[in-house]
């Protein structure tokens, strides 16, 4: 008999480092807004304790001279060497919403990727066709059978779900590497008054269901609405339809993951690893210096959730970016 694959969450949790404390049997992320009173600059500063305080987490785990290995994906493995077990096929399956990057910030995480491949020429890459920040996990690890019957029971609500952010428009900011012993993501912070930087909705576009921020810059007003409410109203509205929620984690992170490691090759070495962080620390203050409010960039590094399409519903083995769309929002 095979051994039983042991996923990367398991041996990587993800916890909240923000401090705060999510009540039993309530809507999870109420409990973050709540205790910033609503206020989007006290949101934003709690996503980023939470971000700074993993990666100083992390770094000291890599710096370690009791470090051992990293986390290697035992089902990613599978997948991009089927020699090691011809055949493999994920079976885990999974029903989520997720975001979708907009071009102008795919690009920028291309370039993100490839500074970190000259870095650690090992990694694995999340295509860029496939990237994506999960903004809802419904259900994950269940068979085909199972997501089936979630689906059927929250399809006639689908449609509101993924249309959410057509009308309620949350804005992201200030692009950061984030990493830990199994991946690297590039993470971002709920908008709390910065000037707004995104492309104009795509025309032809209703201008009474505009977003303010976009067509009066008035971001104060804007920004009320943080990309946390939006996770709380997707919840809200998915929870409504009976489907248990069964999200891994709940922690204050927007993040799109840029790539996971499948060897140790890079990592081997105590100089190796240093020269990892030092590359990630490098790239950390290029984007604060170069792309954060940074008005006419070769880079923007802001975008409202809902450009160019909605949320998008999705279902199957979508692990690294796979599986099928059951539905997509209309975007602007």
């Amino acid at each position: 008999m095979k051994p039983e694959l042991v996923s990367t969450d398991a041996r990587n949790k993800l916890e909240d480092l923000s401090g705060i404390e999510i009540k039993s049997g309530e809507n999870p992320y109420n409990a973050l807004i709540e205790a910033c009173h609503g206020n989007t600059v006290e949101i934003q500063s709690l996503y980023a304790t939470h971000r700074i305080a993993r990666n100083l987490q992390q770094r000291d785990k890599f710096l370690s001279s009791e470090f051992s290995e990293l986390i290697i994906d035992p089902f990613l493995l599978r997948l991009e060497n089927p020699e090691l077990e011809p055949g493999f096929k994920d079976p885990r399956n999974c029903l989520v919403f997720w975001a979708r990057p907009p071009d102008h910030i795919i690009r920028l995480a291309a370039y993100l990727q490839q500074s970190l491949k000259q870095a650690a020429p090992n990694l694995w890459l999340m295509p860029t066709h496939r990237m994506h920040m999960t903004t809802l996990e419904v259900a994950h690890s269940r068979t085909p059978a199972e997501i089936a019957s979630m689906v059927a029971l929250m399809r006639p609500r689908i449609p509101t779900l993924t249309n959410i952010p057509f009308t309620k428009r949350a804005r992201l900011v200030k692009p950061f590497i984030s990493y830990d012993l199994s991946a690297i993501a590039v993470s971002f912070l709920p908008a709390a008054g910065e000037a707004v930087l995104s492309p104009a909705p795509v025309a032809p576009h209703p201008e009474h269901i505009g977003h303010p921020g976009l067509l009066n810059d008035d971001t104060t007003e804007s920004d009320d609405y943080s990309y946390h409410h939006l996770r709380r109203d997707v919840f809200d509205e998915a929870h409504a339809t009976g489907v248990p929620i069964g999200s891994r984690y709940v922690v204050p992170s927007a993040h799109i993951t840029l790539g996971r490691y499948l060897t140790q090759a890079d990592h081997e070495t105590p100089e190796q690893r240093e020269q990892w962080i030092q590359a990630i620390d490098n790239l950390n203050s290029w984007l604060e210096s170069e792309v954060w409010d940074v008005e006419g960039g070769e880079f923007i590094g802001e975008w409202i959730v809902g450009q160019e399409r909605g949320l998008e519903a999705r279902n199957g083995a979508l692990w690294y970016g796979g599986g099928r769309t059951i539905m997509v929002g209309e975007g602007f």
